[in-house]
């Protein structure tokens, strides 16, 4: 029996517990995928400098699940777009049983070894592309088709798995085994090992960002103001990386279209905004060698 389908014993009563107690032992169970994803730390490391020149080469990353997995990959995409102003055609979801399974269960669909395959030869993808391939149990039909595919096609395969010496994590180029053990409700991997795949994921991609130079400091620098909230919090983090009053900070990102990184060293150094630009330009988008030019 897989780790992740055992039986949770400190909670073979669970269904008895007083409500207070019942919620305390879910929320406690999570502190297991804080543990887990912090044992695999090293191999997320190992993922992200693997990565790197990957993707500066313009690869993309591809995320690829069936269930809960798929659509944790699904989501960790998604969000890099307005966080990190992350193209959306280089961070793409393929989801066992298609966009439907996004939002409802479709049965059977995890259990196709082809539909897997062919969903990623059909992406064209290509020894730039990153492919992160997520299943709790690590022996996923589906997700094992497109690690054939993406092996092939000479893609860096990483495997996300729950269970150690998973078919998906050995196969895989690079592996990342987040070994959470037994869920209090024994066999709900949306639980634990859901969190860990979660913060995995935000771990690596968030470690991706940084490292393409869309962090300054610790400040979200290239987040996308497509909203009032947004273009609030560019105003604010404008103004804590330069000491610029509300008024300059507001004109300078005004006339660069809301970007922060611009308008940072359009403050700091004084210039104009095709200055700035031409700067980050030539410092592939780093605000702090930018400013130290």
């Amino acid at each position: 029996m897989l780790k992740t389908e055992a039986p949770s014993l400190p909670h073979a009563d669970l269904d008895l517990y007083p409500l207070g107690e019942l919620v305390a032992a879910l929320v406690d169970d999570q502190l297991g995928a804080v543990a887990a994803v912090r044992a695999a730390a090293p191999q997320i490391a190992a993922a992200v400098a693997a990565a790197l020149p990957r993707i500066e080469a313009g690869g993309r990353l591809i995320y690829v699940g069936a269930s809960t997995s798929g659509r944790l990959g699904v989501l960790d995409g998604v969000e890099l777009s307005p966080t990190f102003s992350w193209p959306a055609q280089r961070a793409l979801g393929l989801l066992a049983g298609g966009r439907r399974a996004m939002f409802e269960s479709v049965e059977g669909a995890e259990d196709d070894f082809g539909a897997g395959e062919a969903q990623l030869r059909a992406l064209d993808a290509g020894a730039q592309d990153v492919v992160l391939l997520l299943a709790a149990s690590g022996s996923t039909p589906f997700v094992l088709g497109a690690l054939a595919a993406g092996r092939a096609l000479g893609c860096l395969t990483v495997g996300i798995a729950n269970n150690p010496g998973a078919p998906l994590t050995l196969g895989a180029a690079l592996a990342i085994t987040l070994d959470t053990g037994a869920e209090v409700i024994s066999g709900s991997t949306r639980l634990k090992a859901g969190t860990a795949q979660k913060i995995a994921l935000n771990t690596f991609s968030s470690a991706l960002m940084v490292r393409l130079n869309k962090v300054y400091g610790n400040l979200m620098v290239d987040l996308k103001p497509s909203n009032a909230k947004l273009k609030q919090r560019a105003l604010a983090l404008t103004m804590h990386a330069t000491g610029a009053d509300e008024a300059a900070a507001r004109d300078a990102l005004e006339q660069c279209q809301f970007q922060i990184k611009v308008a940072i060293v359009v403050l700091s150094k004084q210039v104009t905004t095709d200055q700035a630009q031409r700067l980050l330009a030539t410092t592939k988008g780093s605000v702090r060698a930018a400013l130290a030019l």
